[in-house]
């Protein structure tokens, strides 16, 4: 029997521990027979991991989720995917320039990473999520070696780019639909 939203729990205090459960509602299949065949019925196809990392190298905006300051927060940014993390850089002044530093050496904070490509016309699309470490890019060598690469996200030369930030995925689901 599927756990219903009234009974999942309100929080998690690890990104894994909410990776799992929706894991875990997923394969505990649904108690209804889901829609009948013909018009409006959706296929629903889970996507593997090389093909939501082919989807996210192929963008360049995607919106980055965590708990900052102000409780739950969901920002735009544009990224570039290198060696398999996802690069974007903060500026001075906003949201993630402070709120993605825990305070503590080495310890990188946990954020969720979304990208998708929905067509309503259509009645498709697709999204990816990644969860993972959002780690502070330090030291110069790092930094370069993204650079050197052509990894650099930042669009905007007038605008000054702050920092870099690599986010490495732990987790990393993708869903694609299309009428059937």
């Amino acid at each position: 029997m599927a756990q219903s939203a009234k009974e999942a729990p309100k929080a998690y205090r690890r990104s894994e521990d909410a990776a799992a459960h929706v894991g875990g509602l997923r394969s505990q299949g649904s108690a209804s027979p889901g829609p009948p065949a013909g018009p409006g019925r959706r296929v629903m196809e889970d996507l593997g991991e090389t093909e939501c990392l082919r989807l996210l190298g192929a963008g360049r905006v995607g919106r980055l989720a965590y708990t900052g300051r102000q409780g739950l927060t969901v920002l735009p940014v544009v990224y570039k995917l290198h060696e398999g993390s996802i690069i974007f850089h903060t500026v001075q002044g906003t949201f993630t320039e402070d709120d993605l530093r825990t305070g503590i050496t080495h310890a990188d904070y946990q954020v969720a990473f979304e990208i998708d490509q929905i067509d309503p016309d259509a009645r498709g699309g697709w999204a990816v999520l990644v969860v993972g470490s959002a780690h502070h890019v330090d030291t110069e060598a790092e930094h370069m070696s993204i650079i050197k690469a052509g990894a650099d996200p930042w669009p905007w030369a007038e605008a000054e780019a702050v920092h870099l930030i690599r986010v490495q995925p732990r987790y990393i689901h993708g869903r694609r639909s299309y009428p059937a």
